[in-house]
């Protein structure tokens, strides 16, 4: 028996971007037939592995369970409904914070404000670790997405208490990360201190899950990622870069769309790009040949505009050189000239 939410979307899912692939699901931003103007969000299951599929529900029935418990809290999708293909749910307008780097107090208070309701609520994320997992939206506020290793706690016992603990924990690291000085000395102990099950977990577990994803299924936690830059990536780099012509090389993931992550090279070189291929070999997919790269203060490339442009994430683009009108001189010619045109862009499912 499929669940449904009582808030059913009505009419048919037209896809429009791709977000995310892993071995578990697909997810899709659209919109309804009959409702062009809304975007929502599919986590599409019906293209997974059989072998893989029954773990695939699983997982899947915690997120349908965790979005239920937490409708009607402000920051957290709504679930319009589930069937064979998967789970549809409301679309959450804001910037990861890899991507938005939150400086302003007032976005951590309603962080806090937000694991405060899931507490009331009895709901532990689980998941909190990964920055793309939380979002700033347009006005500022924080919101959380991926309820898929959410836990709904019947009892607020010791293993609620320490799940709790831990979605703090991670919250106080992303703090820590994007807005250090903003930590008050408890929050610098809490950060300290890990919790017993947390380190038999690093210890053990973890070792485990890293196994399994890594050597396994050849994936790992950077949004699928991680793996090919790793193995590839420094290869990459260093053939196109041997050659005289090459001054700068910057790579980035992107969603392939038969599944998968490839790389995305862009080349600040004269080179032609059928020379610059050859260079680099057939460990790459996109090679775009560029003028300039956009870079920070120090000179390092803006990794995190390269990849939304290699993920064709235009939306997200706009809004960060909306505020750097500098910045957009460099990075509008290398937008024209993307070559990921097509991979995000989907026929009907």
């Amino acid at each position: 028996m499929l669940e449904r939410s009582s808030e059913p979307a009505h009419g048919k899912f037209l896809p429009g971007t791709v977000h995310k692939r892993d071995a578990f699901s697909e997810t899709i931003s659209g919109h309804m037939s009959e409702a062009p103007a809304t975007k929502v969000v599919l986590r599409r299951l019906s293209g997974v592995s059989p072998w893989l599929r029954p773990l695939a529900w699983s997982l899947a029935r915690k997120e349908i369970r965790g979005l239920r418990a937490v409708e009607g809290i402000a920051g957290t999708p709504t679930l319009l409904r589930v069937d064979r293909e998967g789970l549809l749910r409301t679309w959450s307008e804001g910037m990861p914070l890899n991507l938005a780097k939150p400086k302003n107090p007032a976005f951590y208070r309603d962080a806090a404000r937000l694991l405060a309701q899931l507490r009331r609520r009895g709901i532990t994320h689980n998941d909190l670790a990964k920055p793309q997992n939380w979002l700033m939206a347009p006005d500022g506020h924080a919101e959380i997405i991926d309820f898929q290793l959410a836990t709904v706690h019947r009892r607020k016992g010791l293993r609620y208490r320490l799940m709790a603990y831990e979605d703090l924990r991670h919250l106080l690291k992303q703090k820590r990360k994007f807005a250090r000085h903003l930590l008050t000395p408890t929050e610098k102990r809490l950060l300290a201190r890990r919790s017993l099950p947390s380190r038999i977990w690093m210890a053990t577990g973890k070792r485990l899950y890293n196994f399994v994803t890594r050597r396994l299924f050849d994936w790992s936690d950077g949004e699928g990622a991680g793996d090919r830059f790793r193995k590839d990536g420094p290869a990459i780099r260093d053939a196109l870069l041997a050659h005289p012509h090459v001054h700068a090389v910057a790579l980035s993931p992107f969603s392939l769309p038969a599944r998968g992550v490839g790389i995305y090279a862009f080349v600040v070189s004269t080179l032609p790009e059928t020379e610059l291929r050859s260079l680099a070999g057939r460990r790459i997919e996109l090679l775009q040949p560029v003028k300039a790269l956009p870079l920070h203060a120090d000179g390092t490339p803006r990794e995190d505009l390269l990849e939304l442009i290699a993920m064709n994430r235009l939306d997200e683009l706009e809004a960060i050189l909306t505020h750097d009108p500098e910045m957009r001189a460099v990075v509008e010619p290398i937008v024209a000239e993307r070559l990921n045109l097509t991979d995000r862009r989907l026929r009907e499912v």
